[in-house]
């Protein structure tokens, strides 16, 4: 069984299946995911769409929900005699789900560690209680598994393979309809809907204020699968700024940018492997950012700048992410050749510190290890 939670799980468990089926066509997997898991053959029982929920609040009002869904995946864990639980982030749902696997004598894997090395720290004593091994994306997570006694196997990261382009610039402006002659500022405000509501709308005024100082400037929106047209289009239809919104193709997008303003998340991390400039935001409740502050144990909140180990990227968090300032900073990537092209030089760097080899590949060798055990 594997569960995966939200759209960058489900890609991963996609490809994590397609490789569990090459070493083993007769593997059968089922549990949570979205259409990678499907077109890998996985029997979802659950789609990740309906589990994207995000903010305290939401997920209090869900809470029923998600427990309808724990008991039925531990239902058909023992009606069908599952060998070995995958657990793919989403680490709320997923450290309780394991909880309860493993008192039913259940092997569980999990790919993809939740941060507990940047807040939160006591839940890898949770995790040595629920999961028999961790596979994990960075080098600097297995000391700190390690030195708690969690079992741990460095696999690295799947966008070490996956982030790519065959596209020049000017082809990939003119894909989706853009002037190859113009400037082009990309806008990632996230996957889920609440990062949407938090941070879309700021983006769209500060690049309003962009657009005031460099009137030639294209702005490009790539649509995440979790969010629906329907969802953008109010946020879209108030802007005082014209906006290309792409459907699929991230890559691509990132490729005929010149800067992007990016919220924190994995997207940071994608855009400084595709070498482009880009500042780093992030906006939630008040509520919601006095627990962080509080919480908090890392000096970036920026993947990008985690895994650089030096703060290359703006970071931009909470009041400090107005219009104005998202406006200064992407000004400066799109009009300062120096400081675009510095950040394009450690952003170079950044691939060599992701591991080798195909990261699916090491995981799906993993579990088949694990199941062997059994």
């Amino acid at each position: 069984m594997i569960v995966a939670g939200e759209a960058s799980g489900d890609h991963h468990a996609g490809r994590l299946i397609e490789e569990l089926q090459r070493i083993d066509p007769g593997v059968h997997c089922v549990g949570i995911g979205g259409d990678h898991m499907r077109r890998a053959g996985a029997e979802i029982l659950v789609d990740a769409s309906e589990m994207a929920v995000m903010g305290l609040l939401r997920v209090l009002a869900n809470l029923p929900f998600f427990f309808s869904v724990a008991n039925r995946l531990l239902r058909e864990i023992q009606e069908r005699r599952i060998e070995l639980l995958i657990l793919v982030d989403y680490p709320d749902f997923n450290l309780r789900l394991a909880k309860k696997a493993k008192r039913l004598g259940i092997k569980v894997l999990f790919y993809v560690s939740p941060q507990v090395w940047a807040w939160r720290r006591w839940r890898v004593f949770e995790i040595k209680k629920r999961v028999d091994h961790m596979a994990v994306l960075f080098p600097f997570e297995v000391p700190f598994y390690e030195q708690a006694g969690v079992p741990v196997t460095f696999v690295g990261h799947p966008l070490r393979g996956e982030v790519h382009s065959d596209l020049s610039p000017a082809e990939a402006r003119q894909a989706f309809g853009l002037d190859p002659e113009r400037p082009v500022l990309g806008l990632l405000p996230g996957s889920r809907r609440s990062e949407i509501e938090h941070m879309l709308p700021t983006m769209l005024e500060g690049a309003a204020l962009v657009r005031q100082v460099l009137p030639e400037v294209q702005f490009i929106l790539p649509r995440a699968a979790t969010l629906s047209p329907e969802f953008l289009a109010p946020f879209l239809a108030a802007a005082k700024v014209e906006v290309t919104v792409a459907t699929g193709r991230p890559y691509d997008v990132m490729r005929g940018c010149d800067a992007i303003v990016c919220a924190s998340g994995t997207a940071t991390l994608e855009t400084a492997l595709m070498q482009v400039p880009l500042v780093v935001i992030y906006r939630t409740t008040a509520l919601a950012m006095a627990v962080f502050k509080r919480l908090i144990k890392v000096e970036h909140i920026g993947l990008c700048n985690i895994v650089a180990g030096q703060r290359m990227a703006t970071e931009l968090i909470q009041d400090q992410a107005s219009p104005e300032n998202i406006a200064r900073e992407a000004l400066r990537l799109l009009q300062d050749r120096e400081a675009a092209e510095a950040m394009r030089h450690i952003e170079a760097g950044l691939c060599d510190k992701l591991g080798e080899g195909d990261a699916a590949q090491n995981v799906a060798k993993l579990a088949m290890a694990m199941l062997e055990k059994r």
